[in-house]
């Protein structure tokens, strides 16, 4: 029991979700590739979902539809958008309050699931989070049911595993992305907001190796590629020994290598030279 004087238990940013009608197709890269370690997975009520988790503890997610008469969700995110990063998942130390804080400030949770023990969870709408859905959720320890599948997973073509070190998002409102993501969802700037050749941006972190780059688009490639969308995800960074050995990878600048989102299930992936 925490007592009076105790520090309050932080907002982790714990991991972000890929959506695919083929999830193992992911797998191939997020573990074959990239080296990522089995970190639990298993058949839910609409969709299956595993995990892998990076050298400094940032975790993938794959999901894919399963099930989908009993919820359809995730079938219809893909079939409307296509394969692609689908949410932010946010652990809270208090999930009820979390969502009052959420509510509050104008991004109450369109779905919610309240009745286990050991997970509880709920859901912010892309249009009201600048272009991701975000997840809230109260975990208790568990052990989850092993999946059979993850002992088939493609084997590690790593020297050592990656680090995936940010999650690069534009949005077309800077200041009201801060709202949620620094506001309510606790990230610290880790920079002011800076203009650059990109556009007006700003890092996020959280305790552990959550970090979030926000980019308000100017002008140029990115504010095209965004258009009118609240916001989208752009890509997802890693750092790894050979970077530029792994499939699909162009270079793009000295050390820096970048994998199209038409060659790896609409996610664009920016790999940089491990020092």
């Amino acid at each position: 029991m925490a007592t009076a004087d105790a520090a309050p238990v932080p907002i982790f940013l714990d991991h972000v979700a890929l959506a695919a009608d083929v999830a193992w197709d992911n797998f191939d890269r997020y573990r074959g590739d990239l080296g990522g370690e089995w970190n639990g997975g298993m058949h839910s009520p609409g969709f299956y979902w595993g995990q892998v988790r990076y050298a400094n503890g940032m975790i993938i997610e794959m999901l894919q539809p399963h099930d989908v008469h009993l919820d359809d969700f995730l079938r219809r995110f893909i079939d409307r958008s296509g394969d692609g990063p689908h949410h932010l998942t946010f652990k809270v130390p208090d999930i009820v309050a979390a969502m009052d804080a959420a509510t509050a400030a104008g991004f109450p949770p369109v779905r919610s699931d309240l009745s286990q023990e050991f997970w509880k969870e709920a859901f912010l709408h892309p249009k009201q989070c600048h272009g991701i859905v975000v997840q809230l959720a109260q975990a208790a320890h568990h052990e989850w049911d092993e999946d059979v599948h993850h002992h088939v997973l493609p084997p590690s073509r790593c020297k050592r595993p990656a680090t995936l070190d940010r999650i690069v998002h534009l949005v077309g409102d800077l200041d009201g992305a801060l709202v949620l993501f620094r506001d309510v969802l606790g990230g610290a700037m880790q920079t002011e907001v800076v203009d650059g050749v990109d556009g007006r941006s700003v890092e996020l972190t959280w305790p552990g190796a959550g970090r979030l780059q926000l980019i308000q688009p100017t002008d140029g490639d990115l504010n095209e590629w965004l258009g009118d969308r609240p916001g989208r995800v752009h890509r997802i960074e890693f750092s790894l020994v050979d970077a530029g050995s792994v499939r699909g990878a162009a270079l793009i600048r000295e050390d820096t290598f970048e994998i199209d989102p038409l060659m790896n299930h609409g996610v664009r992936l920016r790999l940089r030279e491990a020092r």
